[in-house]
């Protein structure tokens, strides 16, 4: 059972719950969260975010959120400020001595992943970190800074941001991760070597655009924006990228297109239910230089119970007129028996019924980065 969302903002992290509505927070002092993670065997909660004035970090919460502590990773301005004024380091209660161990190395934290025992995390610049502590300190993945070809990454909008982590429930040497505007890179020894799963099943098949974005090449585009893992022992993945919704059966060796029957090519989130890997969840948007907001301004969560061999619009209980929001990349999540995602208007829906209808949870939040259902097993 669900027993709170955690919901990453522009001014810090709150917790929810789904069926009152009731709020707590803002958590993080202000920080901007752009992901969270949770362990629900022990209740602990992180939360990754920070920005150019603030630097990196990761918070955590081992009380479910009555206290927390920031594990502060790389600069910001307010490091120049404490600096140049020693009353800085007091009014601002962070600690600068020792300075942030990666300094100007990456900037703020974007994805987070827990899973065997090791806490991951993502960040502005691309790369990859690991902790074996719990949160308390963490160590590149040198693995995937070494990745051949590194230097001819690009960024997307955002920056060169490593936004998404996922994992196998088994096999802990194995993980994927979506870097934007760079691709997706799969790992199977524990991060010593990288491959880039980029590749078209079938490049003839696909329609041809001059966006910078689009497929060609026999390659998908490396704009991924969202990507997720479908439970069970095989490694069925879907993703939304900057053009179009994807599937691979075989852990991102080889893509599927699969977004036929959507309204847009365009959209950030993706989602499939936890215990069916056949129903698929995502929230298409009008396009990325038209507004991104949803088609019509008339708000719908899109769902396929085949895999994306078909689609079907669920849009009952959600805004259907003058609907101009977004739902960014990390802001939709899954749980047994439910599924929600969070506006950059500070509403966050939720559905109790695969989505045939939805709610609005809460409301007057901020910017919504990021949602993510916690308590459940």
């Amino acid at each position: 059972m669900t027993q709170s969302l955690i919901i990453g903002t522009t001014k810090g992290l709150f917790l929810v719950d789904p069926d009152d509505g009731a709020v707590r927070g803002p958590f993080c002092d202000g920080w901007t969260i752009n992901h969270a993670a949770a362990d629900p065997a022990t209740g602990t909660i992180w939360a990754g975010g920070g920005n150019e004035f603030f630097g990196g970090g990761v918070w955590r919460s081992a009380d479910g959120g009555a206290t927390w502590a920031v594990t502060r990773l790389s600069k910001g301005q307010i490091d120049d400020w404490a600096a140049q004024d020693p009353g800085v380091a007091e009014w601002s209660s962070l600690t600068f001595d020792p300075p942030p161990p990666y300094a100007d190395r990456f900037g703020a934290v974007w994805s987070l992943r827990h899973a065997h025992g090791a806490l991951s995390a993502g960040t502005k610049g691309g790369v990859l970190l690991r902790s074996t502590d719990g949160g308390e300190s963490f160590a590149e993945v040198e693995g995937l800074s070494a990745h051949p070809g590194r230097d001819q990454w690009q960024g997307g909008a955002a920056g060169l941001t490593l936004h998404t982590i996922l994992t196998h429930p088994k096999d802990a040497a194995k993980m994927w991760v979506g870097i934007s505007a760079a691709g997706i890179f799969a790992t199977e020894d524990g991060g010593a070597t990288w491959e880039k799963r980029t590749r078209l099943s079938n490049a003839e098949a696909c329609a041809h655009s001059d966006h910078p974005a689009a497929p060609r090449d026999g390659e998908l585009g490396g704009c991924v924006h969202n990507m997720v893992r479908a439970n069970g022992d095989g490694d069925l993945l879907y993703q939304q990228n900057h053009h179009g919704v994807w599937r691979s059966s075989d852990g991102g060796r080889s893509w599927d297109d699969i977004t036929e029957g959507l309204p847009s090519t365009f959209g950030f989130p993706i989602a499939v239910d936890p215990e069916d890997p056949a129903t698929v969840f995502t929230l298409p948007l009008n396009g990325d230089s038209v507004g991104r907001f949803p088609p019509g301004a008339s708000a719908a969560v899109w769902r396929s119970r085949d895999g994306g061999e078909s689609w079907e619009k669920t849009q009952a209980g959600l805004p259907t007129e003058n609907c101009f929001f977004t739902v960014l990349r990390q802001a939709m999540a899954t749980a047994p028996g439910g599924v929600w995602f969070g506006t950059n208007s500070g509403s966050v829906f939720g559905s109790r019924d695969d989505g045939d209808t939805w709610t609005e949870v809460a409301r007057h939040l901020p910017t919504i980065l990021c949602v993510e259902a916690a308590g459940h097993a």
